[in-house]
């Protein structure tokens, strides 16, 4: 009798920043196949820390496991109309805009950056663990549409976030760019710490002021990038960031992240993300199915936020209970929030639970702990 064989281990991607957040004894994770820093708990570090400098000074993340992919060619704009919601036929050159790539039903397939770098050309970033997805299905759905040829330049690409208030001071030592010039959700292109051709975003995932710059994938040049803007921004200790405070930056800012507040079973109206849905475009997937969730009512179920009245933590898939103890809904993301110092969650409920604005339950392990419903976002930065 022969002995099963030990399945193989699959073996995870790697940034280039590996060896980097290895040298910091960065707490490493197995996240959509990709080998990231969860935190860095050394030098009094670790998740609230590196979640308190980002807002109230400058963190650094290493986001290079992020996916990239070019439309370019006449046919790129309609080819994008077709796959996202959003309009992007409004962008102009520099510019970008949150979108979402959607199934016919209205749901997600991922959520997206689509930046327009020019005239029939255009940069779609996508999830790191749904790109290989995100690229089959975009093949699938526009790969046929004529005069537009495109490419997962994701190979090519390593991305840096610098995110905090005092991120473009820190940012702008390295560069003769004017950062201050730029808006939010615009970019350019410049030398930064010497190296050139770089793609500088005003764009982030924390819910503060921030950069992301996209530069080659070779170790030398994103380690050279990475050396650079922690020594710029020792002045203000600058910490490396990892995932867990990445997570709940952007739950306290209220965003969305796919598998939680958007899937393939969320719509865009149930996650309350309509602001970017344009159903004044022309033909797109999802538009159809999405006009008849409005024609009829809008949607049964709607996201809301919440913050914990008793002594507990909301965590993902905790049941949702009503008053009588009727579970109703779930959580969809639940944390501590470090900087509020209080715990907080998102929540899909009932669309009556929602519009009420009723306090609810949670479920947690063998209680049942009480909420309240708060507004979406729970924070947000100060406008200069």
């Amino acid at each position: 009798m022969t002995t099963p064989a030990t399945p193989a281990t699959p073996t995870l991607k790697k940034t280039a920043l590996n060896a980097t957040h290895r040298a910091l004894k960065a707490k490493m994770v197995d996240f959509g196949g990709w080998d990231m820093p969860v935190e860095y708990p050394g030098n009094g570090g670790g998740l609230i820390a590196e979640h308190m400098a980002i807002r109230t000074g400058v963190g650094l993340f290493d986001v290079s496991h992020m996916g990239e992919i070019q439309f370019r060619g006449p046919g790129a704009l309609a080819a994008i109309q077709h796959i996202t919601m959003n309009d992007a036929s409004k962008l102009k050159d520099g510019q970008a805009h949150y979108s979402a790539l959607l199934t016919p039903s209205g749901a997600f397939v991922d959520d997206i950056l689509v930046h327009r770098l020019g005239e029939n050309d255009y940069l779609l970033v996508v999830n790191a663990g749904t790109t290989e997805k995100d690229y089959a299905w975009i093949r699938k759905q526009a790969g046929s549409f004529p005069s537009v040829h495109i490419s997962d330049y994701s190979p090519h690409y390593s991305q840096i976030a610098v995110q905090g208030p005092v991120a473009l001071s820190t940012l702008q030592k390295l560069t003769k760019v004017d950062l201050a010039a730029i808006k939010n959700y615009w970019f350019t292109w410049g030398t930064v710490a010497g190296i050139p051709n770089v793609l500088i975003a005003r764009t982030g995932y924390s819910g503060e002021d921030g950069f992301e710059v996209y530069i080659p994938s070779d170790e030398p040049t994103t380690v050279k990038m990475w050396e650079a803007l922690m020594e710029a921004g020792a002045e203000f200790n600058i910490r490396p960031c990892g995932l867990g405070a990445r997570n709940t930056l952007r739950l306290e800012a209220g965003m969305s992240l796919y598998g939680h507040e958007i899937s393939e079973e969320i719509n865009v109206l149930e996650a309350g993300l309509d602001r970017w849905l344009k159903l004044d475009k022309e033909e797109f997937i999802g538009k159809e199915a999405l006009e008849a969730v409005k024609a009829a009512g809008g949607p049964k179920r709607k996201l809301i936020a919440l913050e914990m009245i008793d002594r507990g933590i909301a965590r993902d898939g905790y049941p949702v209970l009503d008053l009588d103890g009727k579970e109703i809904g779930t959580i969809t993301s639940g944390s501590p929030a470090p900087f509020l110092k209080t715990n907080i969650a998102l929540a899909l409920v009932p669309t009556e639970v929602a519009t009420s604005g009723s306090d609810v339950l949670v479920q947690v392990r063998a209680n049942q702990v009480r909420a309240k419903q708060v507004p979406i976002p729970f924070y947000k930065r100060a406008k200069k």
